[in-house]
């Protein structure tokens, strides 16, 4: 059975160590194995915390003897991205400025799960800085595999949990989401992946003692990767609510009140009318398939609020922030590194002044109005993650049209990141040997909808992973 412990879901492995079925040290034994089998062809995971894993394993196998009441995630290992502390360990970015750069404490959402009994058993790769590309590639640590396939990349930029979850190193990865970071590598994977609410999970993304400015205060967002959507919805159970530690996170309910059935589902294929794969157009209508028989209605909606302004209002003021800091940070991106933010800023047209600046912040606020009418309308909307097919590892930073190409189709991804709203990542099938999925956009703070709905898709059109690499 050792050898079996890694296929299980979180929920079954925390379940299995509270009732004596299995220790926390074999089940960290049993991923470690299973990660010493498999990242070295994939490379998810960078910096593997074997004894650190093993020394909180014995501690719960202690606890629990003794009696104690243990966690809804007792046991259970999950990964963590470059760029999230975990006390003791570098936090590198992916960058070769900070390999030594230890971490004093956890951050927020490393902690929350620790104290549900989870435990830490490596940092996971990300692009450089996760400004230099979409694609999981770091200075530091070189190139993550997609476990489907070599030719495509595994998304990004939190593309190492999304393959460790994927080929079975972890059950949940912890990433994190400010236009699809979560989403898009959950998709191309084949895993499930949750962006939750601005201010649904505590967070610290400080790189230093300083606070980040605005756009990546509000955009930036922590958030669970996992094989099954009912483990991600327990990593949401333990990861909600609010902190100190973050002034931002908000005491709302995890679970809002029920609304009248059927609920009204938005299905929107092609945000802004811009094109989309047939696979993906697919993939969006057998999810609504899947949900029409779970009794949803789907209503086919020409597009979602204010797209096009959402986008160039988020391009605007991002890049507007990173002017500030470019000539220093782009001496930290290692070779060729700079090349994604700079197309950016060549498409984007350079930074605005003060005045354009504050006017952007109210043009957001106006956004996130006429999203909240909408939703008010269809709690729900149906739509793909990305709109194209996988792309060749770093293609995004081939050349400006290619950039460009990357960009469109992940662009409600961008959209509902700048307006604020939960969404889940859902697989729906395979074609020619590559996962695809979907994504369910909710109101702000029900995220328990998105997730009530992609369990309904995925009961329906079945669980993708664990799997093991291939070429």
């Amino acid at each position: 059975m050792g050898n079996a412990l890694w296929r299980m879901t979180a929920r079954a492995q925390a379940a299995a160590v509270r009732e004596g079925d299995v220790t926390a040290a074999d089940l960290v034994e049993s991923h470690l194995g299973r990660i010493a089998e498999v990242n070295p062809a994939v490379n998810a995971v960078t910096q593997l915390l074997a004894e650190q894993a093993r020394a909180a394993a014995a501690d719960t196998d202690r606890r629990r003897a003794a009696g104690a009441r243990l966690g809804p995630l007792e046991g259970v290992p999950f990964s963590v991205k470059e760029s999230t502390a975990v006390e003791g360990v570098p936090t590198t970015y992916g960058a070769r400025r900070f390999r030594d750069h230890i971490a004093r404490s956890d951050a927020p959402p490393v902690s929350r799960l620790r104290a549900a009994g989870a435990i830490p058993i490596g940092h996971s790769n990300m692009p450089t800085l996760i400004l230099a590309g979409i694609h999981t590639r770091s200075e530091l640590f070189g190139d993550t595999a997609n476990p489907w396939s070599g030719a495509v990349t595994p998304g990004g930029t939190s593309g190492g949990d999304a393959a460790a979850v994927a080929s079975g190193m972890v059950p949940i990865g912890l990433g994190n989401d400010s236009g699809g970071s979560v989403r898009l590598p959950a998709s191309f994977c084949g895993v499930a992946g949750l962006k939750p609410t601005y201010g649904r999970f505590a967070a610290d993304h400080r790189l230093g003692p300083d606070d980040p400015s605005l756009a990546s205060q509000v955009l930036v967002v922590d958030g669970p990767l996992a094989r099954t959507v009912d483990d991600l919805r327990l990593a949401y159970e333990v990861l909600a609510g609010a902190d100190p530690r973050d002034p931002r996170a908000v005491p709302v309910p995890a679970y809002g009140e029920p609304l009248d059935r059927p609920l009204r589902v938005a299905m929107v294929p092609d945000p802004g009318g811009r094109g989309v794969h047939p696979v993906v157009r697919k993939a969006v209508e057998s999810a609504s398939d899947a949900l029409r028989d779970a009794g949803y209605e789907v209503c086919d909606v020409a597009d979602v609020p204010r797209l096009d302004d959402a986008l160039e209002v988020y391009g605007r003021m991002t890049l507007t922030e990173f002017a500030t800091t470019w000539p220093v940070v782009r001496t930290l991106l290692g070779e060729g590194g700079h090349r994604y933010v700079e197309w950016g800023m060549e498409r984007g047209g350079g930074p605005v002044d003060l005045p354009e600046y504050l006017r952007l912040t109210g043009v957001r606020l106006g956004i996130q109005r006429d999203w909240a009418a909408f939703l008010d309308e269809y709690p729900l909307v149906l739509a793909p993650v990305f709109t194209d097919l996988p792309f060749a590892p770093g293609e995004e930073v081939r050349d400006a049209e290619s950039y460009q190409r990357v960009q469109n189709a992940l662009r409600l991804c961008t959209a509902t990141s700048f307006a604020g709203v939960p969404a889940v990542a859902v697989p729906t099938g395979v074609v020619d040997g590559l996962p695809c999925g979907v994504q369910l956009i909710g109101r702000p703070y029900r995220e328990d909808l998105c997730l009530e709905a992609a369990e309904e898709v995925e009961r329906r059109l079945g669980v993708l992973t664990p799997i093991d690499p291939r070429p």
